[in-house]
């Protein structure tokens, strides 16, 4: 009477769950006033606790039972890391990684069968037939199967396991002796002799003989899986994708037909094991799933079972599975998942639709800090922005820039502190430069600084009349670089000469000259002056005003500089047709027309022009000009006689001008080309890696390549080939004294300020940029330590009368996208994970050195085309922009409104204010554009301090909240945000616990609160639903 009691109970097990359930979340979301926290959430805040050690990533196998020819074996369907990947039905492939996407019933339904299955947690088990016998026994005790069905049980459980890597059941060459299944007798079979059986049948004809029981031995002698992992599953490359510390969960899926109702099971072992051939990979097993059933229900089973699997890799309810203490655990992790579950309306979806993985997904410590917000009386769910945001999500997180820029208030405090936070980190600097992706970035920033030092040399060697040239420049980045690199407290920096360096060393020069002043003397002396002022700004913690530097005055200046790369390079591109220019008259039709010969020269221009032309014939008079054929001489001939050319094409070179423009932007689009491959689906990961961290490399080979192929004469990079100052009448060390009146060395003081604010302004703020807290940088920076060796390479460049240098925002920008790392190992369908910057003083030290002996590799780079350096420079100035908020909210102008992105800021900012800031930002950038582009440019750093006033003025424009999400909070009005913040939530918490106080009792009362029903059929007793074993068994709290 009791057994039939439990079979006319079992079909409504399942509905008076799912009501027992939605009440008590029903309760949860509709009655936060009177109860503070959810049981669900209560009991997860006691065994998820914060300093636990985070628990292995879990991978998870779905196996299904298969009855292929009169045999029975477990075959693999499906498998998580993250997302789910399945069989595809010709078996032959895996599916693309997608989102599970589950339905509610096999949710509710998984939840009946962990109320009412065999739970065994940390059950001591090293091989899968003692754990298959302590899940029989342990069902056999609580009353869930009959004893005598326990051996047909046993047999299923221990079939074999083929995986995805094993090819479709052929007739192998060990199987080619077997009878087929319909001749298989089992007296004749060696292994029915043995005590194996390959079907239900023979198993019950072996009952019928009278045995009743199964033993371990004769378990073991059943077993059909093997002992040790296979070689397949050793080779699997597969491997791979699963972190190292990972542990397995398997879930095992089937019907059977000695089953009346399910069969249910759910073990976590006290330490995983490797259990065979039963994974997939040779990971040991943690978890056991089995869900055993009757015949025609194939389909709910397959739906429980990826229910599960999907739970077994949740960052929540893994860790729930780990620390779970009992059955009620693991219910309470299951009702917190359905907590936070989205519903898919089925007439607006298609279920068929495989989600792709997002590019980002929210961490697990976010979503258990949902608990501490329940303390608040919060719900669990907010998904989908259904629920009130919190308080915490109005604002976004503060921007921080570390404890580097505390004001220490000693005497070089913050040199100090820079210096005990570096030393520790000095052997590893150099090191971690040992990697492959090194060697890319060294080439790669090498010929940025090189074609850089050839430019800004020329352009100085022009200003200063040859004083300053390539030369010096060439030696001064080799010097101050590999110095910086060496001691500094940021090695990833770059120093470079820049623009507003350049202006002030023409406008010095000239006041030189129309003050017959020497260049040399006076610029040493600013030098030495600007040293001692940066020393003193390092002495008292100066850099402590950088932390006023929001991002509106980082992105408006890295903006300036990017632009002003990009315009250069395309300005450096356009002079080439100056010198090569197209012909626009040329018609075909006139070809013949289109000549160029050399005329010679009349005898009074040939006498003053001779000396001039004719440098290489001794003397002049004896040379016969008149016996000379001037329609046969060449170009250069013509015109070092003194001859003139005349003609239409004498001012054109075919091809030139396109050819230059072709590397120009072949360079810079197939390196953003080969960048993108990483994420491409070609080629396999490392592959796809190393030709996306060897871009540039490859596409600077190519064209040169191509160069060289077609054999024109573009214009090439020019490196000095001995080392002698540009000029022949000055040397390489400068006197201070001597030449200039003695008051000119304190005069000096003035002019050096200016330059002091140049440098200050320029190397903070590029140390701003290159510390964000978005690169991941572990070893910390040193803006003292930084300023510190910049004022001492001051002092000694000007000995030396070499260019002074300072931080390259987009160099150094380039040089941590170089040596940017992600995660090697990620899941199927995951975005790999960016882990940092490879932080390391190597690469920027033989960057320098590489500059310095450029001298000696002048052969070598004189077969590369300027126009493909010039597609470098290019390249370099749009990829700074890359992640800048201020560049994507421009594009937002041209954009509708229905086909924006959804930025963050835009949930929270209305559109017309975000406008209005990036107005104010193009304005400022516009000012600073023309400042840059004049002879004003002097004064270029003390805009940029404008900027910060600018900054200043708009907190009287936008409110604190639209600041916070467009810009960042200043100092003082986060800490006045931070008080208003700690005093509201005070209220709140004294509002509660009066409430509180106010009640009888803390915890509501379940039967007074209204259920949501679920209206559901009732199922027909003859069909059993997929989790109903034994409802008496149930807990009755569930």
């Amino acid at each position: 009477m009791e057994q039939e009691h439990h079979r006319l109970a079992g079909s409504f097990s399942i509905q008076d769950s799912i009501q027992s359930l939605t009440s008590s979340l029903g309760s949860q979301n509709t009655l936060l006033s009177s109860c503070t926290v959810s049981p669900a959430a209560e009991r997860l805040r006691h065994i998820l606790r914060e300093e636990d050690e985070p628990t292995p990533t879990i991978f998870t196998e779905m196996d299904t039972l298969q009855h292929e020819g009169g045999e029975m074996e477990w075959k693999e369907s499906a498998r998580w890391v993250k997302f789910e990947e399945k069989v595809e039905e010709g078996g032959e492939r895996w599916s693309k990684p997608h989102v599970s996407t589950l339905s509610l019933h096999s949710l509710f339904e998984l939840r009946t069968c962990l109320q009412t299955g065999c739970i065994l947690l940390d059950l001591e088990g090293y091989s899968l037939p003692q754990i298959v016998d302590d899940i029989i026994e342990k069902q056999v005790q609580e009353g869930l199967i009959a004893p005598e069905i326990r051996e047909k049980v046993s047999f299923v459980l221990l079939r074999k396991h083929r995986h995805q890597t094993k090819k479709p059941i052929h007739r192998s060459l060990a199987d080619i002796g077997k009878s087929s299944p319909s001749n298989r007798s089992p007296s004749p079979s060696p292994r029915s002799v043995s005590g194996f059986h390959h079907s239900t049948e023979d198993l019950r004809a072996r009952q019928s003989g009278g045995l009743s029981t199964l033993h371990p031995s004769q378990c073991r002698s059943m077993n059909d899986i093997s002992v040790t992992p296979s070689t397949d599953q050793l080779k699997n490359k597969f491997m791979k994708k699963i972190p190292r510390d990972a542990e397995a969960s398997n879930v095992l899926i089937g019907e059977v037909d000695f089953l009346d109702k399910p069969f249910v099971a759910f073990v976590r072992l006290a330490q995983a094991a490797t259990l065979g051939g039963l994974t997939e990979v040779p990971v040991p097993t943690r978890f056991l799933f089995v869900l055993l059933g009757p015949i025609g229900k194939a389909k709910s089973y397959n739906e429980i079972g990826r229910a599960m699997a999907t739970l077994m890799v949740d960052d929540l309810f893994s860790d729930v599975a780990y620390k779970a203490r009992d059955r009620e655990d693991l219910i309470a992790g299951i009702d917190e998942f359905l907590d936070e579950v989205i519903v898919l309306p089925p007439g607006e979806w298609d279920p068929k639709i495989r989600i792709e993985p997002p590019k980002k997904l929210p961490s697990a410590e976010m979503r258990k800090s949902v608990f501490s917000l329940n303390e608040l009386g919060q719900p669990n769910g907010n998904a989908g922005g259904g629920a009130a945001s919190t308080e915490d999500e109005d604002m976004p997180a503060p921007h921080e820039l570390g404890e580097e820029l505390k004001f220490t208030g000693r005497f070089c405090g913050g040199l100090w502190l820079d210096i005990k936070r570096k030393v520790p980190w000095l052997f590893s600097d150099f090191y971690d430069g040992f990697h492959i992706q090194s060697i890319s970035a060294v080439l790669f920033i090498y010929l940025g600084c090189i074609t850089n030092a050839i430019t800004f040399g020329g352009l100085l060697g022009d200003a200063t009349d040859n004083y300053q040239g390539v030369m010096e420049s060439f030696l001064g980045t080799a010097l101050a670089g590999a110095v910086f690199c060496l001691f500094s407290g940021q090695p990833l920096i770059i120093l470079s000469s820049t623009g507003p360096i350049l202006i002030f060393e023409k406008l010095l020069y000239e006041f030189s000259i129309n003050n017959e002043i020497d260049y040399m003397e006076i610029r040493l002396w600013i030098g030495l002056h600007s040293c001692l002022q940066c020393l003193i700004l390092v002495a008292t913690d100066a850099s402590y005003i950088i932390k006023y530097m929001t991002r509106f005055t980082e992105e408006g200046f890295s903006s300036l500089i990017s632009f002003i790369f990009i315009s250069d390079a395309l300005k450096k591109m356009m002079s080439t047709f100056n010198y090569y220019p197209i012909n626009r008259d040329f018609k075909p039709d006139y070809i013949t027309s289109y000549r160029c010969d050399c005329q010679a020269p009349d005898e009074v221009a040939f006498n003053t022009s001779s000396p001039l032309g004719l440098e290489n014939i001794s003397d002049y008079s004896m040379f016969n000009f008149t016996a000379l054929d001037w329609s046969q001489l060449t170009k250069k001939e013509c015109l070092r006689f003194g001859g003139s050319l005349v003609g239409k094409s004498c001012k054109y070179v075919p091809d030139l001008a396109m050819l230059s423009f072709l590397l120009f932007f072949g360079t810079y689009s197939m390196t953003i080309s080969l960048k993108k491959f990483k994420s491409s689906r070609y080629f396999p990961t490392k592959c796809r890696g190393l030709i996306a961290d060897f871009s540039i490399i490859i596409s600077i080979l190519v064209f040169c390549a191509l160069d060289y192929v077609m054999s024109l004469e573009t214009p090439k990079l020019h490196v000095p080939t001995q080392i002698k100052p540009t000029r022949p009448d000055r040397g390489w060390i400068v006197m201070p004294l001597g030449k200039n009146p003695w008051w000119m060395c304190v005069a000096s003081f003035v002019p050096a300020l200016l330059v002091t604010i140049l440098i200050f302004m320029d190397q903070q703020i590029t140390a701003v940029i290159v510390n964000r807290k978005e690169n991941k940088l572990k070893k910390g920076c040193g803006y003292h330590l930084d300023l510190f060796w910049v004022g001492i390479l001051m002092a000694v460049c000007s000995f030396m009368g070499l260019p002074w240098y300072v931080a390259a925002t987009v160099i150094s920008i380039a040089h941590i996208d170089s040596l940017k790392m992600e995660s090697e190992s990620s899941a199927p369908g995951e975005q790999p994970q960016f882990l940092g910057v490879r932080e390391q003083r190597f690469t920027g030290i033989l960057v320098f050195v590489l500059t310095g002996v450029s001298v000696f590799l002048a052969p070598v780079l004189q077969y590369i085309p300027m126009p493909v350096l010039y597609g470098v420079f290019l390249y370099m100035g749009v990829a700074s922009l890359h992640g800048i908020q201020f560049w994507e909210r421009m594009k937002l102008y041209f954009m509708p409104a229905k086909h924006q992105p959804d930025f963050v800021f835009l949930r929270h900012v209305p559109l017309r204010r975000v406008h209005l800031f990036t107005l104010v930002q193009i304005i400022c950038l516009a000012v600073l554009w023309i400042l840059k582009s004049t002879v004003a440019a002097i004064i270029f750093p003390v805009m940029i301090l404008g900027l910060m006033v600018v900054r200043k003025m708009l907190d009287l424009i936008f409110s604190q909240h639209d600041l916070a999400w467009l810009d960042d909070i200043l100092p003082e009005k986060d800490k006045k945000k931070k008080e208003d913040e700690k005093t509201k939530k005070e209220k709140k918490k004294a509002k509660v616990d009066e409430h509180n106080n106010s009640d009888e009792e803390l915890k509501c009362p379940k039967d007074s609160l209204p259920s949501v029903k679920i209206p559901l059929e009732p199922m027909n007793p003859s069909v059993r639903p997929a989790c109903c074993p034994n409802p008496s068994n149930a807990d009755p709290s569930a």
